[in-house]
């Protein structure tokens, strides 16, 4: 799905990212590469195979837009150090081309030494390119002379069928005031959205984009 925002064109795709053609910046937000691992440790039967998957989904984006930059627009890393991320680092250095821009979110808590060693520029609290800045958490932007998108709260639409059935769906959402991306790690939650007039709301469904 292909939009205009803010006067430039933005490609909404169904992998859950956004692409900025002009700048060349591919954009995801709530990785949360180290979950699955970290959920593990604790006890818990989660599958090992879930950061794979993403990491995965990532190379086809990166090979489908070829960006100059990939920017991760907070909660990169879930938790500490451990297997997950380990396997990160090894698929990054197939990409050795590629910027790696993180904006911090409330889940990043690696030491500046442990970003440095993976070769990932830190930007706190948001990174601002053209009309749009990006930052985790959109209420805490106040520059009212650009357009936050934001990630956060995993962003979710419920759409009801014919038959009254209900299917709900990762979405992107995108108001007056700010947008907000879907989150890009397939192990998270929803949080549903109500659109009201004038907020445009595209659900990511398996096959494509869909503004609802």
């Amino acid at each position: 799905m292909t939009i205009t925002s803010q006067g430039e064109e933005l490609i909404l795709d169904k992998e859950r990212a956004l692409f900025l053609p002009k700048h060349q910046l591919l954009a995801i937000s709530d990785l949360h590469l180290g979950k699955s691992a970290h959920f593990r440790k604790a006890g818990l039967q989660v599958p090992s195979t879930i950061a794979q998957t993403d990491l995965q989904r990532l190379s086809l984006l990166i090979k489908q837009y070829n960006p100059k930059t990939l920017l991760i627009n907070g909660d990169m890393f879930h938790h500490g150090l451990n297997t997950d991320i380990d396997e990160f680092s090894q698929w990054k250095k197939q990409y050795e081309q590629l910027s790696f821009l993180l904006v911090k979110g409330n889940h990043d808590q690696l030491s500046e030494a442990n970003y440095a060693e993976l070769g990932i520029e830190i930007h706190e609290p948001s990174f601002c390119l053209g009309p749009f800045c990006f930052i985790h958490d959109a209420p805490n932007y106040t520059d009212e002379e650009l357009y936050p998108i934001s990630g956060h709260i995993h962003p979710g639409v419920t759409i009801v069928g014919k038959a009254k059935q209900r299917l709900k769906f990762p979405c992107f959402y995108f108001g007056s005031k700010y947008a907000v991306l879907p989150a890009f790690s397939l192990f998270t939650g929803l949080y549903n959205i109500y659109p009201k007039v004038s907020e445009r709301i595209f659900a990511v469904t398996p096959k494509s984009v869909v503004e609802v």
